[in-house]
């Protein structure tokens, strides 16, 4: 299975937010639509950052709660890891599980086409094992 095959069941709705928007705001953002990253774009599909609850919390720990008027371009994480449509969920569980990423983007042509969490590839992952014993179930009890 591949990126493609999730992005097909899921859709390919990302939220973004702009590097000048504030890491207050971007909290908000997660918030408001219960997601644990954003992709922090300037526009036209660029993917200039990610940044992650795990991202705002290591800022407030480290800089207070001043940090939260702070624009999210100070603490997103640069470079940001993509995935291309073709990966499958083995690539993808590498990577996450390597760099403990739990939000990878979607990137075709040099632009922002989805993303896929780690939820999501558990979820596939699941759905290939079931798929895997009914197959086996139904091989031995045709045998």
């Amino acid at each position: 299975m591949t990126v493609l095959t999730i992005l097909n069941q899921k859709g390919r709705e990302v939220v973004t937010i702009a590097p000048d928007c504030t890491v207050q705001n971007a909290a908000e953002t997660l918030t408001k639509n219960r997601i644990g990253s954003v992709v922090v774009s300037a526009g036209e599909g660029s993917i200039d950052g990610i940044l992650s609850e795990r991202d705002i919390v290591g800022a407030i720990a480290r800089d207070g709660q001043e940090v939260l008027a702070s624009p999210v371009s100070k603490i997103m994480t640069t470079p940001v890891r993509t995935c291309t449509m073709e990966d499958t969920v083995e690539v993808l569980m590498t990577i996450m599980t390597g760099r403990r990423f739990r939000h990878l983007p979607v990137e075709e042509d040099g632009r922002l086409c989805g993303i896929v969490s780690i939820g999501d590839v558990v979820k596939q992952r699941i759905a290939e094992a079931e798929m895997i014993a009914k197959a086996m179930q139904e091989y031995i009890a045709t045998g």
